[in-house]
C-alpha cells in the first residue's frame, strides 16, 4: 500500500529524516569520555583530558599527529630518519626540534609536556636512553609508546630488539586509533586508516602477477668495516615482501640482525632494497655510500641483482613499522613493475 503525504507533512517528514540521520552520524563517532585510562604495552596510561602540549619522540609518532590534524598540539619533536611527509614540510618547520637523534630528559621536560607520544621503546621505555616512562609519570606526564614497537617484540637496550610476532599493519593502525582517541578527533583516525588500507590495496594488485617470484634482502645501513644491517623475517620489510608475495632470504627473528654479503651473495635475492636517509649515524648511512659500496665491494658487485640493476632505494622510515610501511610497499611495487619483474 502507498501512503501519499501532504506536502506540508512531508516537507516535515523529510526534515525529520534529516534530522535523525544527522544525529546518526554524531552518534558513530563517540566523544571520548575523560579521564580515558588505555592499556598501552603492558600498561595502564591514563589521561586526563585532550593533551595540548606534546613531545613527540619519533618521527612516526610526529607524522601520525600531523595527519589526524594535531600539529598545533606538539611543542617539540626528536629522531628524524628522513624528511617529512609530503605537503607538512611548512608545518614540521615551525615545531622545535629538539634533537635529530636522541633528546635529553631535560630538554623534553623544558617544553613542559601533557604527553610524552613514542615511537621506539629504546628510546622512552624499560631502559630507554631518553628515559624511562616511570620518569615521566612522575611528574604527572603520561607516555603513549607505538604498539609496533612492543606487541609480539622483545626490546633490549643492546640490540634493535627480536620479533617473536609477525608484524602487521593493524598494529600501526590501532596506534592511529588510539592517539585518535585520546586526542578526541576519532573521526580523523578513521579516515587516516581508510586512505593507508585503499593505498595498499590498490600497491598489491600492481604486482599480483609476480607472487612467488621474486626474492629480496632489505639494507638498512652498516657501521665502518661491518657487516650490514638487513631486515628480519617479522619486521615492516616482512610485511612489504608478504604484501608483494616477494620472499624475504633473511629468516631470523632479530629485527634487523647483522648478516656477510657472503652469505647474502649465495642466497642470491633478486632484489636489493637499499634504505634512503638523511640521518648520518653509521658510514653506510647514505643511498650514494651504499651504491658506491655494492658497485666496488668483491663479493657484492658480483651478485646478479647488482649486476642486473636491480637495487631499488627505499625510504628508510618506510623500513620502519610505520605509516610509512605503505609508501613501502607502494614504491617497491612501482620499482618492480618499471624493472619488468612482475611479468
Amino acid at each position: 500500500m502507498k501512503i501519499h503525504l501532504k506536502q506540508p507533512l512531508r516537507a516535515g517528514f523529510v526534515a525529520l529524516c534529516l534530522a535523525a540521520s544527522s544525529f546518526h552520524g554524531q552518534a558513530s563517532a563517540a566523544e571520548t569520555s575523560y579521564p580515558l585510562t588505555l592499556q598501552n604495552c603492558g600498561r595502564p596510561v591514563t589521561f586526563e583530558g585532550a593533551p595540548s602540549r606534546t613531545v613527540s619522540i619519533g618521527q612516526s609518532s610526529t607524522e601520525i599527529l600531523y595527519l589526524l590534524g594535531l600539529a598545533d598540539k606538539v611543542v617539540g619533536t626528536a629522531l628524524w630518519v628522513g624528511p617529512v611527509l609530503k605537503g607538512y614540510e611548512e608545518v614540521n618547520a615551525r615545531i622545535d626540534r629538539l634533537a635529530d637523534n636522541d633528546p635529553s630528559f631535560e630538554s623534553v621536560l623544558a617544553r613542559k609536556p601533557d604527553i610524552i607520544a613514542v615511537q621506539f621503546q629504546w628510546q622512552v621505555g624499560p631502559e630507554g636512553v631518553v628515559a624511562r616512562p616511570e620518569q615521566f609519570e612522575e611528574l604527572g606526564i603520561p607516555v603513549y609508546t607505538s604498539p609496533s614497537d612492543c606487541v609480539g617484540k622483545e626490546n633490549s637496550a643492546a640490540s634493535d630488539g627480536v620479533r617473536h610476532q609477525v608484524f602487521i599493519m593493524d598494529l600501526v593502525y590501532q596506534e592511529i586509533r588510539e592517539l585518535a582517541q585520546i586526542y578526541n578527533v576519532q573521526d580523523k583516525g578513521e579516515e587516516v586508516v581508510a586512505d593507508l588500507k585503499k593505498r595498499e590495496e590498490a600497491a598489491r594488485s600492481k604486482v599480483a602477477s609476480a607472487q612467488g617470484k621474486l626474492s629480496a634482502v632489505f639494507w638498512f645501513s652498516s657501521a665502518a668495516d661491518a657487516d650490514p644491517y638487513v631486515a628480519g623475517k617479522n619486521g615492516a620489510p616482512g610485511y612489504i615482501m608478504s604484501a608483494l608475495g616477494i620472499e624475504n632470504i633473511i629468516t631470523t627473528d632479530d629485527e634487523w640482525p647483522t648478516v656477510g654479503w657472503e652469505t647474502i651473495a649465495t642466497a642470491d635475492p633478486t632484489i636489493v632494497v637499499a634504505g634512503s636517509m638523511e640521518r648520518r649515524r653509521y658510514p653506510l648511512d647514505s643511498l650514494e655510500a651504499k651504491l658506491d659500496f655494492l658497485k666496488t665491494d668483491p663479493v657484492a658487485s658480483l651478485m646478479p641483482a647488482v649486476k642486473n640493476g636491480h637495487v631499488f632505494d627505499m625510504d628508510a622510515q618506510a623500513m620502519n613499522p610505520t605509516i610509512r610501511t605503505i609508501e613501502g610497499i607502494e614504491a617497491l611495487a612501482d620499482a618492480v613493475a618499471k624493472a619488468g619483474l612482475a611479468k
